[in-house]
């Protein structure tokens, strides 16, 4: 069987297609790769991993575009990792480029998803693997995705959350950490995870006779409830899970309304260069810590 006449053949009309059919350039090129990776696959049972190479060089000659030995070697990966699962056309051959030397097959996953929930451009998923989102995603997280179990809101709270430290402060302030957090609110709204809309910050509650002031009030539409966010920047204190439960159960009794879930918190508290959220008792109130980079 000739190998190399059928990759040659599958590239041609790829191109071929591309130019008469550009609206729907990008599927064809999927299969098309799949069907070269197929016939990699086939061919190196026979001829070993040097047909690679001798291949690359040929179709470069021929088909005067470059062929690399290393885009040849993402279709026949990218075969191998397609053929267990429904194509995904929302996704460019460029995204896979930047996928496929992951390796991980769930973490892989995990971005595809990002991709199809979020529309991501190559940029922009260049900058989650570079962060490395799944990384900093809980193990009991990652095997809920792998298993489709039922996720929960803690669940996709990064670990630990980065942000730009914009003032290049060696000491932070909780004055300057509630700015930075106000200047990449769509950052850090999205390293919380999915469907956290802010409300405001500095929200005045009054408790007794005094005003107090919740750091940031989000909201998610998600899991439909109010999230009390408190930003500290000395380690965790007793008294500050005091606090957050007394604002918590203010805005359940004064706030959330009937159709609402109950209120969850969030504390962030500081250690040296880092953020950090320390563990409690109370299950509504999570933890995190994040970075100034």
């Amino acid at each position: 069987m000739n190998y190399y006449n059928q990759i040659k053949e599958e590239l041609i009309n790829n191109e071929v297609y591309k130019k008469a059919k550009d609206y729907s350039k990008n599927r064809n090129d999927l299969s098309t790769y799949y069907n070269v990776g197929k016939i990699l696959c086939e061919a190196g049972k026979h001829y070993g991993e040097s047909i690679i190479k001798n291949y690359s060089r040929k179709l470069t000659i021929e088909l005067n575009k470059n062929y690399s030995v290393t885009s040849l070697k993402y279709m026949r990966q990218f075969y191998l990792f397609q053929k267990s699962q429904p194509l995904v056309d929302q996704l460019s051959w460029s995204h896979y480029t930047i996928l496929l030397p992951l390796k991980d097959v769930n973490k892989i996953s995990y971005y595809i998803n990002q991709i199809i929930k979020y529309n991501l451009s190559k940029r922009e998923l260049i900058n989650k693997i570079k962060n490395k989102e799944y990384e900093r995603l809980d193990e009991n997280t990652k095997n809920k995705l792998i298993t489709q179990e039922k996720t929960e809101i803690k669940d996709f709270i990064k670990n630990p959350i980065i942000l730009k430290n914009t003032y290049n402060l060696e000491k932070i302030t909780e004055k300057y950490l509630k700015q930075i957090i106000l200047e990449q609110l769509n950052t850090f709204l999205l390293e919380l995870g999915e469907g956290f809309c802010y409300i405001r910050d500095e929200y005045k509650i009054k408790i007794g006779d005094r005003y107090n002031y919740i750091d940031l009030l989000l909201f998610n539409i998600k899991y439909n409830c109010y999230v009390v966010a408190e930003l500290k920047v000395t380690e965790l204190k007793k008294e500050h899970i005091g606090q957050i439960q007394t604002y918590m159960n203010y805005i359940d009794k004064h706030i959330k309304g009937v159709e609402h879930n109950k209120t969850i918190g969030i504390i962030v508290s500081a250690k040296d260069n880092k953020i950090i959220l320390e563990y409690c008792s109370d299950p509504r109130i999570y933890e995190t810590k994040f970075i100034l980079s």
